[in-house]
């Protein structure tokens, strides 16, 4: 996962959090729909940048299969 998708997946994250802060979200269903607008929000947000800088925001890189990356993971464990 690149940086700037990582960034739009926490936007989506946050955004959600806080849609049900505000509407007092309780059970599966109310919380089902704040995290879908919180999602589309985000979505938007991510196709507008890529239409403004004309780069894709969404990759097919893992973290994980960079062998310096593994490595430094490894290290830390």
């Amino acid at each position: 996962m690149a940086d700037l998708e990582l960034i739009f997946s926490m936007l989506g994250e946050k955004l959600t959090t806080e849609a049900t802060r505000k509407k007092d979200a309780q059970g599966f269903i109310q919380n089902k729909d704040t995290a879908i607008e919180g999602g589309k929000v985000a979505g938007r947000a991510r196709i507008d940048a890529e239409k403004s800088f004309g780069i894709k925001i969404v990759s097919q890189d893992n973290y994980l299969d960079l062998k310096e990356n593994r490595k430094k993971l490894e290290e830390k464990s």
